[in-house]
C-alpha cells in the first residue's frame, strides 16, 4: 500500500469537507445547531492529517527495518528515522525533486525505491556515485581502482531467519569519512552468479564466480548491504536511479527486543 497516497487522499477528503463547512453548511445551519457527524470527524482528523503529511513528506519519515541484509549496522525489527530532504525536496507521492540541495555520498546509508518494484523501500549504503568504477574481488570492494580500507574487528554471530546461527568476520570499513561495520561469511561464495538478474545497464558490469566489475551510470547509485554474503543489493539487481531515492537514514528511534539500541545514530 502506497501510504503517502492514501495520506494524500484522506488530506484532500478532510480539507474538502473542512472548506465546505466554512463557505456553505456553516451559513445553513443555524447557530447553535450541531454538526453532524460526517462535518465534525473530517474537521477533527484535518489538521492531523495534515500536520503528520507534511512532516513525512518533507521532514523525516520512519522505517522499520525488515531483513538482515545491513547487520550489523542495522537489526532486524530497528525503527529507524530518514532525513527527507537532505538529499533535497520532493513532491510527495510522486517523488520528483523540485529543490535540489546535497547528494548521496559514499558510505551514506540510503533508504530508496527498489527499481524492480519502486512500490517497495529498500536500505543499503551508498557505495558506488556515478561514473565510480566498483570492484568487488575476493571479498574485498575496490572504489576506482583503489581497494577500500578495512580493519579486522572481532567475530559476529547471528541467527539467520531465525533457523541457524552465521558464524561472520566483522569488519571496520571506510568508505571516505564514513566508518562503519561489515560482516563477511567465510563459507559463503564471493558472488551468487544465479541471482544475477538482468537490469538496465547491465552492459556497464562484468561477471565471474570470484568478481565483478560495474561502471556507475550518468544518475545512478551503487547500493550494497553491511552484510555482504547476505544481501540483495546492486550486485543482483542494479543500479539506483536519482530519482527512486527517498532518504538518508540517520537513527535508531525503537526496538522492541533491544532497547539499548534506542536513540544510536546510524553510521
Amino acid at each position: 500500500m502506497n501510504f503517502a497516497l492514501l495520506m494524500l487522499v484522506l488530506l484532500l477528503v478532510t480539507g474538502a469537507v473542512w472548506l465546505l463547512d466554512i463557505f456553505v453548511l456553516r451559513k445553513r445551519r443555524g447557530r447553535d445547531a450541531r454538526e453532524p457527524w460526517w462535518v465534525e470527524y473530517p474537521k477533527s482528523f484535518f489538521p492531523i492529517i495534515l500536520l503528520v503529511f507534511l512532516l513525512r513528506s518533507f521532514l523525516v519519515e520512519p522505517f522499520k527495518i525488515p531483513s538482515g541484509s545491513m547487520i550489523p549496522t542495522l537489526l532486524v525489527g530497528d525503527f529507524i528515522l530518514v532525513n527527507k530532504f537532505t538529499y533535497g525536496i520532493r513532491l510527495p507521492v510522486i517523488n520528483k525533486k523540485i529543490v535540489d540541495i546535497n547528494q548521496p555520498g559514499r558510505g551514506e546509508v540510503m533508504v530508496f525505491r527498489y527499481p524492480e518494484n519502486p512500490t517497495l523501500d529498500y536500505i543499503k549504503r551508498v557505495v558506488g556515485l556515478p561514473g565510480d568504477h566498483v570492484e568487488y574481488r575476493n571479498k574485498r570492494l575496490s572504489i576506482n581502482g583503489k581497494l577500500v580500507p578495512v580493519e579486522a574487528a572481532q567475530d559476529f554471530q547471528y541467527v539467520d531467519g531465525g533457523l541457524s546461527f552465521v558464524n561472520a568476520v566483522r569488519f571496520w570499513e571506510t568508505l571516505d569519512q564514513h566508518r562503519h561495520y561489515i560482516i563477511v561469511n567465510p563459507e559463503a561464495p564471493p558472488l551468487q552468479l544465479a541471482g544475477v538478474k538482468q537490469f538496465p545497464q547491465r552492459e556497464n558490469c562484468d561477471y565471474n564466480e570470484r568478481e565483478f566489475s560495474c561502471v556507475v551510470p550518468p544518475g545512478h547509485y551503487f547500493m550494497m548491504g553491511d552484510n555482504r554474503d547476505s544481501s540483495s543489493d546492486s550486485r543482483y539487481w542494479g543500479f539506483v536511479p536519482e530519482e527512486n531515492i527517498v532518504g538518508k537514514a540517520f537513527l535508531i528511534w525503537w526496538n522492541f527486543g533491544e532497547l539499548k539500541r534506542i536513540g544510536n545514530r546510524i553510521n
